[in-house]
């Protein structure tokens, strides 16, 4: 609710000073008030400046609807469809890789993931998770309530295990294919390299360019790879380690990520930390931010009758009140 004249509420001041001095003086006197005091005051006694209560709030009352209160009701019309854009995670074995605190690489990007979506205002967004395949977990939306919720309940293990990263450029293309927003792009996120599916990431980002869809990639691990861990049923967490017993260290082929942002006008990023992977979100962000024309209008529900009915039913109500029940004289 709003005010059309808040000037006129400064009038309120006055009523303090109505209280106080505007009630009408005792016309009788005595030479001495011994005796009255020792009476008790009956409730209807006690009530006397009851009605005069009620004309200061009819006066408020009326000092408000002067000030014509009013409902607003605000409209908006987005002119511009803004950006449109698929986030790709992967969520194969490696993402376990504990190089990446708290917890592991996973565990890291759904947070910055997160961060990300809560930053974008008015973007269509969706999801995709990949690992030996590439599966839509949402397609694009502006309920990042529910985008918060699929983020967290991506897992590893959930899909057969492997790296389809040339599937889940397939995937995000195919969701923004018929999109008319301003702006396309995919952010894939992944620490392995191809080897599943049957679209290689070079054709796929081809197909994503034609689109006029940006691809951003985003590799994400230490140089020189980090070890996997796996829960085995007996000694609990340990590491994978090949046929010959040696540790299995994560691989990643960036320069096959370097060719899928090259190809669709985008750019690749590494990270090797969290505070990285946060940086390299917020300059996407920055990259991809479209100016969104709103158009708001307004309208208004006058409210002042109501006061004014209301001040109308106090006076009555006081003015009954002294001619009847607590009536005295003079």
């Amino acid at each position: 609710m709003r005010f059309d004249d808040y000037l006129l509420l400064s009038l309120l001041l006055l009523l303090p000073f109505y209280f106080r001095f505007g009630w009408r003086k005792p016309a009788l006197s005595y030479p001495t008030v011994k005796i009255l005091k020792k009476v008790r005051p009956s409730f209807r006694m006690r009530l006397r400046n009851f009605p005069k209560l009620l004309n200061v709030l009819a006066l408020a009352l009326v000092i408000f609807a002067l000030a014509r209160p009013q409902l607003v009701n605000r409209e908006k019309e987005v002119s511009t469809r803004g950006t449109d854009i698929v986030l790709a995670l992967d969520i194969s074995g490696s993402m376990q890789a504990e190089d990446f605190k708290p917890k592991n690489r996973l565990y890291v990007a759904k947070e910055v993931l997160k961060s990300f979506v809560k930053g974008r205002n008015s973007d269509r967004i969706g999801l995709v998770a990949f690992a030996g395949q590439a599966y839509t977990q949402s397609p694009l939306t502006i309920d990042y309530g529910i985008l918060y919720s699929l983020v967290d309940e991506l897992e590893i293990g959930r899909y057969e295990d492997g790296t389809a990263i040339g599937m889940a450029i397939a995937e995000g293309t195919k969701r923004l294919k018929s999109s008319e927003a301003e702006t396309k792009i995919i952010i894939l996120l992944t620490d392995g390299v191809n080897n599943s599916g049957n679209i290689d990431p070079a054709t796929a980002a081809r197909v994503s360019a034609a689109l006029g869809i940006k691809v951003y990639t985003v590799g994400v691990g230490i140089e020189g790879g980090a070890p996997i861990p796996v829960d085995d049923p007996i000694f609990g967490k340990v590491y994978a380690r090949d046929r010959s017993g040696n540790i299995i260290r994560t691989e990643m082929d960036e320069e096959s990520l370097k060719e899928v942002a090259k190809i669709t006008k985008a750019k690749y990023y590494r990270a090797t930390d969290r505070d990285s992977l946060i940086r390299i979100y917020g300059e996407i962000d920055k990259l991809e931010k479209t100016d969104i024309k709103v158009k708001e209008y307004y309208s208004y529900v006058e409210l002042y009758a109501y006061f004014l009915g209301a001040a109308l039913f106090l006076f009555l109500f006081s003015l009954l009140l002294r001619s009847t029940w607590l009536w005295s004289y003079p």
